[in-house]
């Protein structure tokens, strides 16, 4: 039972063999020209401002969970989509139901002040 497993295990030690030679090997061929500006903690050509630990309005988490909610819905109705023709009616209604769903919880959403970024006036703010 545990050969047919014998390929993957085989691929894996492959893989991390050879990304650990890889790094090694940039390591120690490449160039290496520290200068004051690459040591900075940002590279963005910004000066840091304020404090790591700042903490994030919440506006910003509620707007990154819509966008995986609707990534995820992307992933449901393209392959529905795709076939369509091949299922019936009940898949139709089923799907229909799907995204009334999440369009009226986007309207919730726009409704409560998620996508309003003024700091006096958001959601939790």
């Amino acid at each position: 039972m545990l050969s047919n497993y014998l390929p993957i295990v085989i691929l894996g030690v492959i893989a991390i063999v050879l990304a650990l030679l890889l790094m090694t090997l940039s390591k120690v061929l490449g160039p290496s020209r520290p200068n004051k500006t690459k040591l900075q903690p940002y590279e963005s050509g910004m000066d840091p401002v304020g404090e790591a630990r700042d903490r994030y309005s919440i506006s910003f988490y509620l707007v990154a969970m819509e966008f995986i909610v609707f990534d995820l819905e992307v992933v449901f109705v393209f392959p529905w989509a795709v076939r369509y023709l091949d299922y019936g009616v009940g898949t139709l209604v089923a799907m229909t139901i799907f995204i009334i769903t999440l369009f009226i919880g986007l309207i919730y959403t726009v409704k409560v002040g998620t996508l309003n970024w003024d700091m006096k006036k958001g959601m939790f703010n």
